[in-house]
């Protein structure tokens, strides 16, 4: 049998098509037909892949976050490394990928973070972190990492450098000067907020529970 002039599309080569546009010219840029002509395909070929645009959308967020590498694992006494190093890996990850944070917010596949939360919970548990403390920890990592990372991500090109954009020194005189006397990158400052929830999350182990209302 002659092999065809022009390769046969694959799911996996029509999602780094799909990333590869919305990176170089804005999630604005995308369409079907665009994408189609970048592949050098007519646009019916696209949906024998995917039937439609949302679940290409849902791929494209789920290779973002397969993309980011799960870290080593710490000594057991230090365990919070192990979420820290994980953060910072999903921030890098959606930072390479800046345009694509809608699609992050939109279509977020939850299986690949239950996925992973399996095998974060399953270390909690062999570095002896209390059981009761792991849905909270898993889940202010979700809203912090996920929060944070796309907040920064949406930044305009023009306040990307900026910590806090548009402050006026004369309207905000005093952040102005908090400002100006912060030593920390945005990174850092990440970093820093990590660390502090999970010192907090263990703090709050050695005092005393309150009771849940009835019916919570």
């Amino acid at each position: 049998m002659a092999r065809p002039l022009q390769p046969l599309l694959s799911r996996e080569a029509i999602v780094a098509a799909t990333l590869k546009i919305i990176d170089v010219e804005g999630i604005e840029a995308f369409s079907m037909p665009r994408l189609a002509k970048v592949m050098g395909v007519r646009a019916p070929s696209l949906y024998h892949h995917f039937k439609n645009k949302t679940e290409l959308m849902t791929e494209v967020a789920r290779a973002i976050m397969v993309d980011t590498p799960f870290p080593r694992r710490p000594a057991d006494e230090n365990w919070p490394d192990l979420f820290v190093a994980l953060a910072l890996n999903f921030r890098r990850s959606i930072l390479r990928h800046r345009n694509a944070a809608p699609i992050l917010l939109e279509y977020l596949p939850r299986d690949v973070l239950i996925a992973m939360y399996e095998k974060v919970a399953r270390f909690l548990e062999k570095a002896g972190v209390p059981q009761h403390l792991h849905v909270l920890i898993l889940d202010g990592m979700e809203k912090l990492s996920l929060g944070a990372s796309l907040s920064e991500a949406m930044k305009t090109p023009e306040s990307q450098a900026q910590i806090f954009p548009h402050v006026d020194a004369e309207e905000e005189p005093t952040l102005t000067s908090a400002l100006a006397a912060n030593e920390w990158s945005a990174e850092q400052i990440f970093e820093q907020t990590i660390r502090s929830f999970l010192a907090g999350v263990m703090q709050l182990d050695a005092a005393p529970r309150a009771e849940a209302p009835a019916g919570q």
